[in-house]
């Protein structure tokens, strides 16, 4: 099984290879750190690992990361002896790492490109105690090194959606096993505990912690944008409404374009702030909402001597990364992307945290259980095509109350799952075989020398 895994890897990867070089090109930055991708680290970071207690967390992106950050700082309180290494698959994902600031002597890699001779050559360089997965990427000659070597592997805030869970499901002669020696399971709620128990977890390692998400969704203290002095450069009036379409995907800037468009006749202060997923779709969402003759500037276009008049802009279209929370705090009324013309979804919890009124589309299948919550407790209104989008929108445009109360809502919601973080910590000490070492540091007790890593 193995072997054929590999073998068809080696083909996938070689077909699909100029399609992500392309993609990491567009994205930026891709030279930095490549060779990481083969398991060829510096010399400096193999010796800062030399001789100590390491625990490598992995974060696929940018949503995994703010979850990961959350993390690192609960466990540097609890086992500061710890070294802690966390890694990301995208350049986004790097980007926001470097953007987080975390301290220096955490250690910021790409994942390894999953061909055994990679990740063996990671595995050597790293030599963790302990692995910790951010939700359920399963790769697997990663989790077949990381068991022969002995190295116990976590999944934290794992989620299933029905589309993944099938997919496993149908290989389950591959995953079955690799799902069986995760040591530590940490669920978002029970249907993904059941779900992951189907698909081989050991019903003893699973538990239902909830929602890290919950914790993570919070603004940095660091303030790294003023949006209020921005829209005031593009000549918006402090008081106009805004409304802010947040992680939009392919033919969702269009839809709200046309919109926008629409709706301003009803709301003549109306500014439009489109925030797409993917920043490096800047120029195709340009062209469209172009197409539909609404006017804009691309926040990287703005600069300290930026200045429009009243009128002029119609939409900020925002082609960078890591501010999308900022700009939630100046919106009015939320559309939540990639629930419309996409599947899938983004975190609606960003916006819910903040107390705005948001709306999203019906494909929300990667928040499932989060997005039903909010609507179940009249946090947020979830439409099922444009024209009732466009109605909804209208209607929290003109009833202050109730977009007010949605907002609440929203904050109630959010308290009510916070602690996820903590439980999840409780989960990773307890399965960290050098557990004492780092509590007896924490109380100047003598240490025992650290074990001798495979």
């Amino acid at each position: 099984m193995r072997l054929l895994y590999n073998i068809l890897f080696i083909v996938s990867f070689c077909l699909s290879a100029p399609f992500y070089f392309l993609k990491m090109w567009r994205r930026g930055n891709w030279q930095e750190g490549f060779g990481q991708r083969f398991g060829r680290f510096s010399s400096k970071v193999k010796q800062a690992m030399t001789n100590r207690h390491v625990l490598w967390i992995h974060a696929v992106s940018v949503g995994e990361v703010n979850v990961a950050t959350q993390l690192i700082d609960v466990l540097q309180q609890r086992l500061p002896n710890l070294k802690i290494v966390v890694s990301t698959t995208t350049s986004t994902g790097m980007s926001e790492l470097h953007r987080k600031l975390l301290p220096s002597h955490i250690h910021k890699i790409y994942y390894p490109i999953d061909r055994r001779p990679y990740v063996k050559r990671a595995m050597m360089a790293i030599h963790p105690e302990a692995i910790v997965l951010v939700e359920a990427e399963i790769w697997p000659n990663f989790l077949w090194v990381a068991r022969e070597f002995g190295i116990p592997t976590l999944l934290v805030n794992a989620r299933l959606s029905e589309r993944s869970f099938r997919g496993y499901k149908r290989f389950g002669f591959l995953f079955r096993s690799l799902f069986a020696s995760f040591c530590a399971v940490g669920c978002q709620n029970q249907a993904d505990a059941e779900r992951l128990g189907q698909l081989g977890c050991r019903p003893e390692v699973i538990r239902v912690v909830g929602n890290l998400k919950f914790d993570a969704a919070k603004l940095d203290e660091r303030r790294v944008l003023d949006v209020g002095r921005t829209l005031a450069q593009l000549g918006v009036p402090s008081h106009a409404r805004v409304l802010l379409g947040g992680s939009t995907h392919a033919g969702e800037e269009s839809v709200l374009a046309q919109i926008f468009l629409r709706l301003r006749q009803q709301f003549p202060d109306l500014f439009l702030v489109l925030v797409p997923r993917h920043f490096e779709r800047g120029k195709e969402a340009g062209r469209d909402i172009a197409a539909q003759g609404v006017r804009f500037v691309y926040r990287k276009d703005i600069t300290p001597q930026t200045q429009h008049r009243p009128g002029e802009v119609d939409c900020l279209l925002v082609n960078t990364t890591g501010e999308l929370r900022y700009f939630y705090e100046c919106a009015t009324v939320i559309f939540v992307g990639k629930s419309l013309t996409a599947q899938g979804g983004q975190n609606p919890i960003e916006p819910g945290v903040l107390g705005k009124p948001m709306v999203f589309g019906p494909n929300m299948q990667n928040f499932e259980a989060i997005a039903k919550a909010f609507v179940q407790q009249r946090a947020a209104f979830q439409v099922k095509d444009a024209p009732e989008l466009e109605r909804t929108l209208a209607l929290l445009l003109s009833d202050p109350d109730l977009a007010s109360e949605l907002g609440q809502n929203a904050v109630k919601v959010v308290h009510e799952n916070l602690g996820a973080i903590e439980r999840t910590v409780d989960m990773i000490v307890e399965q960290l075989d050098g557990a004492e070492v780092y509590v007896a540091h924490r109380r100047n007790e003598p240490a025992p020398k650290a074990a001798s890593q495979p």
